[in-house]
């Protein structure tokens, strides 16, 4: 099977990418390399795929490039690409949300249109939901987005939606609920957790600390998602991919503590526009089309994490830069 995988160099895309290619996929792999955070990290994530005569690394930027092009003999796109993050989604930000994560899966849409794939799967996220009325989350409940971000991500959503509604383009809409290990983004939670206690710094903690998050291991959002290219499903359809093991920021801290074998400490900062008090989805509905559940227990997949973190740790030292 020949597979297109946008933002192959980001942190979930890179895993679909290595196990694409350990299924026996090809693989054509796009990313821009955006300044969110250093694009070398995003080089690093790509060295096992990169090895693999299966791989084709194009560095194009999505808003500008021939997507019809780009489509030549595949058969399923993996469509990870966006910009992500809440936080910085306001204000002068927004534009860049709008191109990077609407504007860009509206392009994609319509190049499958003259040049039709077998499936089309979009990475979308649980800050479609905002803070709903009660939890877990279905996917028929009204999406309220709390953030300029969410509202980006379920716009792109509807797109997916309304294309398949139109012209039958095999859409699937993934959302994802905070998903977390090695390679995750040094700006989500956990990553600036570990960096901090490790560091002998206090962890930040925005607001009380109790909210409550469901946490989902990059494996199993990996195996949610090869398998949406995959396995039959209607056109359009939308599913929750949660770890169902929900948590509060300070429970998490102390979770933390238990893995480092010593307690850490806490630094309390103001809550953040945009960010929700709670967030939890049911899965029944990956369950039932792609035989799917989570795995990996939070415990576990924190332990993964923290390994691959010192191994990066034990590689940097032993191969230190050297600035003349």
């Amino acid at each position: 099977m020949q597979t297109l995988v946008t933002g192959c160099a980001g942190f979930v895309g890179s895993h679909v990418v290595d196990q694409l290619l350990a299924d026996g996929h090809a693989v054509r792999g796009v990313d821009c390399f955006t300044q969110y955070y250093d694009p070398a990290r995003k080089h690093r994530n790509l060295d096992d795929a990169s090895r693999s005569h299966r791989f084709e690394l194009v560095d194009a930027d999505l808003r500008t490039t021939d997507v019809v092009a780009l489509l030549d003999d595949v058969d399923v796109v993996y469509h990870l690409a966006g910009q992500p993050g809440v936080r910085v989604s306001w204000a002068d930000g927004f534009g860049e949300y709008v191109s990077l994560n609407v504007l860009v899966t509206q392009r994609i849409l319509e190049a499958v249109r003259t040049r039709p794939v077998e499936r089309v799967v979009y990475a979308s996220s649980s800050s479609v939901y905002g803070n709903a009325q009660s939890y877990p989350v279905r996917e028929t409940d009204v999406p309220r987005p709390y953030s300029p971000y969410g509202v980006t991500k379920l716009a792109a959503e509807h797109l997916c939606v309304l294309y398949a509604e139109n012209w039958r383009i095999p859409t699937v809409s993934l959302r994802y609920f905070t998903v977390y290990g090695p390679r995750q983004r040094p700006d989500m939670g956990f990553s600036r957790f570990f960096d901090a206690a490790l560091g002998g710094e206090p962890i930040p903690v925005y607001g009380t600390g109790e909210q409550v998050r469901d946490f989902t291991f990059v494996a199993d959002v990996v195996d949610a998602t090869i398998r949406s290219g995959i396995l039959p499903t209607p056109p359009g359809t939308v599913m929750n991919v949660a770890g169902g093991e929900s948590v509060t920021v300070n429970g998490l801290v102390d979770l933390l503590g238990e893995l480092l074998g010593r307690s850490v400490e806490v630094t309390r900062l103001p809550p953040q526009p945009g960010d929700v008090q709670r967030t939890g989805g049911v899965t029944d509905r990956a369950r039932a089309f792609l035989d799917w559940a989570p795995q990996t227990p939070l415990a576990e997949g924190l332990r993964r994490q923290l390994l691959w973190i010192q191994a990066l740790s034990s590689e940097h030292l032993a191969n230190p830069v050297v600035r003349i």
